[in-house]
């Protein structure tokens, strides 16, 4: 699984891949970095699923395979975020780790998933993610995402 290597108060390094939540209002913000694309998007995921959810130490009941076709960075990453949020209401899926890959012409997502009822919720489960201040780009010390998802 993609884990929580994040600190607040310190850049990302070069080999680091991590992420982070603030909580505002009536939404969060998530900020994810790694050295690829793809590991990015998948601690994105990560992310989100920590802002309502405890699955440390649950096991996934079922795989799930996801095909994104390629578009602009931005709009993979809400894309991915936006099928994250819709199998967990039309399926009570929830993602317990994620690997993502690039596939010829897209983007090739494994998640391994449990019910949300085997999970502990913690907070208010996001119902959309904004486009307002979405980004996905590299860097020099390799990509980094920030979304904003309201609850």
């Amino acid at each position: 699984m993609v884990g929580d290597t994040s600190d607040p108060g310190q850049a990302p390094r070069r080999d680091s891949s991590g992420h982070r939540s603030v909580a505002q209002e009536d939404d969060v913000r998530i900020e994810a970095w790694a050295a690829s694309r793809e590991h990015c998007l998948a601690e994105a995921v990560v992310a989100m699923v920590e802002c309502f959810a405890d699955v440390s130490g649950v096991r996934p009941t079922a795989v799930d395979r996801i095909r994104l076709e390629e578009t602009s960075d931005d709009d993979l990453l809400a894309a991915l975020l936006d099928e994250i949020l819709y199998r967990l209401e039309a399926y009570g899926e929830v993602p317990v780790d994620v690997e993502a890959d690039e596939a010829e012409g897209g983007l090739d997502v494994r998640l391994a998933v449990a019910a949300l009822t085997d999970v502990r919720v913690t907070g208010e489960v996001p119902v959309d993610v904004g486009w307002e201040d979405l980004r996905l780009a590299p860097g020099p010390y390799g990509w980094s995402c920030a979304v904003t998802v309201d609850g």
